[in-house]
């Protein structure tokens, strides 16, 4: 529980502190409580935000056992971070992206289901981890409102064009080397739209001596934290498990080069120069089974006139009638049912992975036994009945490989593209250093 929520909690602190921060009061002495660091645009960082995430990094560096670097480099590497999240919430306020009280609760509920507890108890658990409830919602809204200004401004317009699908479907059957899964680092040494040659040279030799230090063996965790511009690197340069073709194309070109523990030379991108390290690779042999379940059900919903009990009950009778053979499932789906993406199907929901559905519902119907019907049971969706129609193990369908393929091209561009719009970003913001 606790490793959970304080992970969380990291992901989301670094971008808790972007929409609006005011200086707080000064006290009857004339103390000074806090201080702006950073004007950004028409926003600030202010010194407390950057004090408290170099006490949470920090540590965590110490738990990996990461020798921490010069506390000016922690807190300068912290600074463009906090500066680049401002910037980022800036701008989707502008764009009207928000965050609806519904969706918080959905992600927090889902908070609630991995720590294995009840969704009325989360304010407790935060508690006793020294986490305020109220803070800690407003944490991930932000989180969530930078993912979806993400998805509109950059992976909205990554294109996958249909012969660029078919080419890397085929490929695929026929490589086994797609099954091959890397634990790549990196570090980025970013360089302006507009470089200069002076610019180009001094950044080239920079990442050269980077990249010398580390194939002398010093740790490439150290090296990423004091020297790294890329969003990972906080985190030690670490980009994680990926197959090969979710990779950025530069980067599955020089991993496959290379055995585990050895760093590649500098390479050279629109966003600047990467030094990439191979810490370790493994065979994906599993076969491309999906467990699938096919089940239909009936939602009502509560309002006005009808509370939880009223509906309830209104769903029992109907159960019943079902059970006993007098009335059809589909007829009722069709008549009664409020989810408009299944009641003109007689509220059939397809083949389909128990995981696609939200944990109650997943629940409910793992308990269900083939053409049982439920009871009632309630989601953050209202009132249903469900029946389980089958059970099986897939192998995955053309479409399914299709939609997989789409999702490791558009990931394998995201990386190199989410990069160059945050340089771009950071170039057209109004930036002043404060102290």
């Amino acid at each position: 529980m606790r490793r959970l929520l304080k992970f969380v909690l990291f992901c989301c602190a670094c971008a808790s502190f972007g929409a609006h921060a005011q200086t707080r009061d000064i006290g009857g002495r004339g103390e000074l409580l806090d201080r702006i660091a950073v004007v950004v645009n028409d926003g600030v960082v202010l010194q407390s935000q950057i004090d408290a995430q170099v006490t949470i990094v920090a540590a965590r560096l110490k738990d990996q056992g990461t020798p921490l670097p010069a506390p000016s480099v922690l807190k300068q590497q912290i600074t463009e971070r906090l500066i680049l999240q401002e910037i980022q919430l800036q701008r989707a306020q502008k764009l009207g992206l928000r965050v609806t009280d519904e969706a918080l609760n959905n992600a927090l509920r889902d908070v609630a289901v991995q720590n294995k507890i009840e969704f009325s108890r989360l304010p407790d658990a935060l508690a006793r981890e020294g986490i305020v409830y109220s803070e800690y919602r407003e944490q991930i809204r932000r989180e969530m409102t930078l993912s979806l200004l993400r998805q509109r401004d950059v992976y909205s317009h990554i294109y996958v064009s249909p012969r660029e699908l078919d080419q890397f479907v085929t490929k695929q059957a026929a490589d086994k080397t797609g099954r091959v899964e890397y634990d790549v680092s990196h570090i980025l040494l970013t360089l302006p739209e507009a470089a200069s040659p002076g610019q180009l040279e001094q950044v080239e030799k920079h990442a050269g001596e980077i990249y010398q230090r580390a194939k002398n063996g010093e740790d490439f965790g150290q090296l990423a934290v004091a020297n790294s511009q890329a969003q990972s690197a906080l985190e030690r340069g670490a980009i994680g498990w990926r197959k090969g073709n979710e990779l950025p194309s530069f980067m599955a070109d020089v991993v496959a080069t290379l055995q585990p523990g050895e760093v590649a030379a500098p390479v050279r991108t629109p966003s600047g120069f990467h030094i990439i390290r191979l810490n370790a690779q493994r065979n994906d042999t599993q076969p491309l089974l999906v467990e699938q379940i096919h089940a239909r059900h009936i939602l009502i919903k509560t309002n006005e006139l009808q509370d939880d009990e009223t509906v309830r009950g209104r769903l029992q009778i109907i159960r019943d009638r079902i059970a006993s053979s007098a009335d059809d499932f589909g007829a009722i789906a069709k008549a009664v049912s409020e989810d408009p993406g299944s009641a003109t199907e007689g509220g059939d929901l397809g083949w389909t992975s128990p995981s696609t559905f939200v944990p109650d519902f997943e629940t409910a119907l793992g308990k269900l036994d083939e053409n049982e019907i439920s009871q009632p049971f309630h989601t953050q969706y209202g009132w249903h009945i469900a029946q389980m129609l089958g059970k099986r193990t897939q192998d995955m369908s053309s479409d399914e490989r299709k939609r997989k393929a789409f999702e490791q091209i558009r990931a394998s561009k995201a990386d190199e593209e989410t990069e160059l719009w945050l340089r771009r970003l950071r170039d057209e913001a109004f930036v002043d250093y404060r102290s």
